[in-house]
Formats: structure tokens, C-alpha cells, sequence
């Protein structure tokens, strides 16, 4: 089966007030996106595509020099769902998805393979973590 990674590189970063798109602040040298094309790219997928919107033209100009990236834009940043929606078109319907987030840089590729092989029979395979103090985060509520 493919296998289509969906990067999601659109967000403004409002709470790390810069000007700069926030996938582009560094981590260890390099843009936190940079760390999460390369751990993509590993798993040797079909196609990524990165969702991109808040300072696009920076984002893409710094990443011009490769051309696998399929870009998409998100004209209006409505939400992790709707940034996601902007990506369909482009994803063939008998591929495995990966939906990453690009200002999550230190995500192995090994853990990333893990969860694309729970997926690959059609099921869905979500990969979440516990915090003392989840505030900041997304929720994911569970029963165990």
C-alpha cells in the first residue's frame, strides 16, 4: 500500500512572538521542519505533502531546493481538521496517512514506522502522549 505524509506547517507560532513562521525556528541547527522532512523521508513514502500558511512564501523558499515536497496552501488557518481537508485532493484513497505536525521535530523515524505498520491494514493508528501538565496541549481523552 502507498504511503502519503501530510505535514502540517501552517500555524502562526503566536506565543513564540517572531515574526518568523514557527517551522522555521531552530532546533539544533536546523528548522523544526527540516527535522521532520528528514524523519519522513526516511520511511521512503509516495508523496509529502506539507500544509502550509502563515509565512508560506519563507517556508517554501527555504525548502525550494527539494523538489519531493508537494506544497499546499491553507489560505485561512482554521484548525488541525481543516488543514488536513486541504491535503485530500492531492492523497490517493488506497494509501496509508501520515499526518504530522511540523513544530514536533524529535520524533524518531522508528516510532513513526511503528505507527505506519499498526495503520497499514486499514485501521487507524493515533500516537499520543501522557504530560503531568498537559496545558498548552491538545487532549486526547481515553478510557484507559
Amino acid at each position: 500500500m502507498k504511503l502519503e505524509v501530510v505535514v502540517l506547517a501552517a500555524g502562526k507560532g503566536t506565543r513564540m512572538r517572531s515574526a518568523l513562521p514557527k517551522v522555521l525556528h531552530l532546533v539544533a541547527g536546523r528548522p523544526m521542519l527540516s527535522h521532520v522532512l528528514e524523519s519522513a523521508q526516511k520511511l521512503s513514502p509516495d508523496h509529502i505533502h506539507v500544509v502550509c500558511g502563515h509565512g508560506a512564501a519563507q517556508v517554501r523558499e527555504y525548502f525550494s531546493h527539494d523538489p519531493t515536497i508537494n506544497w499546499i496552501f491553507q489560505a485561512e488557518q482554521m484548525g488541525t481538521g481543516h488543514a488536513v481537508c486541504q491535503a485530500l485532493p492531492d492523497i490517493s484513497t488506497q494509501s496509508t496517512v501520515l499526518v504530522l505536525y511540523g513544530d514536533i521535530p524529535l520524533i524518531l523515524p522508528g516510532t513513526l514506522q511503528r505507527l505506519t505498520d499498526e495503520a497499514r491494514d486499514g485501521s487507524l493508528a493515533l500516537l499520543s502522549a501522557s504530560f503531568d501538565n498537559p496545558h498548552g496541549y491538545g487532549r486526547v481523552v481515553r478510557d484507559s
